[in-house]
């Protein structure tokens, strides 16, 4: 062991304080990815005043499953309290002038401590990890001051990635209430600028109800190519970048893998071929928000044949609206209860339901209009995620640089 380095249990200790007349309220749980989330557990006939309540500056972890999952969940409380479950060990720094909790977590976060505590995960079935093993890893303990130092730039790279997340989040926003305004209330600007419902713009029935004059009802299948090409033998990709159904929310793609064709094992589903503005749709539960917007895709870009690919082909439609038309909320409700009637393993549905949909499609004008603000919006979302992952990069290698920090 290097000289600085010290076993976790000497600087740490448990404690147990439990939720006695029901004075807490908030329920948390413990996510893989080392956050709280709020608890989906049924509680009900539960007796919570067993709970374990946990304050701000305390940790949270969960020992089981370590193998498993290949990572130990364990996260800084930031909040002044909640209530955990009793499973949960609920432990905090024994002198906070000798060890940071901020550094503490950070040193979680490396991948290297997730193996680490793999390695010692034995326990069970599924690899659980004792106490006393958790305790006996080690890690270095430098000065506070120096461990200030650390924690201050650390959460200064944090900071950017959150400052990028609320940019894009409001960017989101801003499509969302857009679409809203002008393709479901009808109050987009007239030709003098005013909004058209409001102002006394002539109506049509239709099948879906009114809609603007000169609007038109159209199955989504007549405005767009779906699936329109896959992976053949006669491609010659060395490598190609995969995307799978998991890895893509709510248009963020998370990651991708990168596989050799003549050495890897390519998964059966690695099929669909994509390019720049197609929009993927997972077929499996719609409501998990596995779809997006494809920008800039590599050439050996494949993604699963769970998903749809769409390419809008109709003459001015930007794939942005078309990716908001059949991700709003009433449409992903239409489509989540059919897949919940599917026969299949589990709940989904097929490219089929997507194109049957009937879309309220504007006029050229309006579609013109709309694409000149939405793809500005869009760009900047995706140089926002771009960057965030850059930025993510950095901090990875920094929290790796943790292992040689001098005293």
């Amino acid at each position: 062991m290097k000289s600085n380095y010290e076993p976790i249990g000497k600087h740490i200790k448990l404690v147990d304080a439990r939720n006695t007349n029901l004075k807490v309220k908030k329920l948390l749980g413990l996510s893989i990815s080392k956050e709280f989330i709020p608890s989906v557990a049924n509680i009900i006939g539960t007796d919570m005043e067993n709970y374990k309540i946990i304050r701000q500056g305390q940790f949270a972890c969960s020992l089981m499953q370590v193998r498993r999952d290949k990572k130990m969940p364990v996260a800084l409380m930031q909040e002044s309290e909640a209530i955990m479950s009793p499973a949960y060990p609920i432990f905090e720094v024994k002198d906070t002038e000798i060890l940071l909790p901020e550094y503490l977590m950070m040193w979680f976060k490396r991948p290297e401590f997730d193996r680490e505590a793999c390695f010692y995960a034995v326990g069970g079935v599924r690899g659980s990890l004792e106490w006393d093993d958790f305790c006996a890893m080690s890690l270095p303990i430098p000065s506070i001051a120096k461990q200030r130092e650390i924690v201050q730039e650390y959460q200064t790279i944090e900071n950017r990635i959150k400052l990028n997340e609320q940019i894009t989040q409001r960017l989101e926003e801003t499509a969302q209430a857009l679409y809203k305004q002008w393709f479901i209330d009808f109050e987009f600007p007239d030709e003098a600028g005013k909004p058209y419902k409001a102002n006394g713009g002539e109506m049509i029935d239709s099948e879906l109800g009114e809609i603007p004059k000169g609007w038109n009802v159209e199955k989504l299948g007549k405005l767009c190519d779906c699936n329109y090409d896959n992976l053949t033998p006669k491609d010659k990709f060395q490598t190609i970048e995969y995307l799978d159904t998991s890895s893509i929310v709510n248009n963020e793609i998370f990651e991708m893998q990168t596989l050799n064709t003549k050495t890897d094992n390519i998964p059966s589903r690695a099929k669909r071929k994509v390019s720049h503005n197609d929009v993927i749709f997972s077929t499996v539960r719609p409501n998990l928000k596995h779809f997006g917007i494809i920008k800039y895709p590599p050439t050996n870009m494949i993604v699963s044949t769970g998903f749809a690919v769409l390419k809008p082909t109709y003459e001015g439609l930007c794939s942005e609206l078309f990716y908001l038309w059949i991700t709003n909320d009433k449409i992903l409700q239409n489509l989540q209860a059919r897949a919940e009637m599917s026969v299949s393993t589990y709940p989904s549905i097929v490219a089929d339901d997507l194109l049957n949909l009937d879309i309220v499609l504007p006029s050229k004008s309006t579609l013109e209009k709309i694409a000149k603000i939405y793809k500005p919006i869009f760009e900047l979302i995706h140089q926002k995620n771009i960057e965030s992952k850059d930025i993510a990069l950095l901090k990875d290698v920094f929290l790796s640089k943790l292992a040689t920090v001098a005293e």
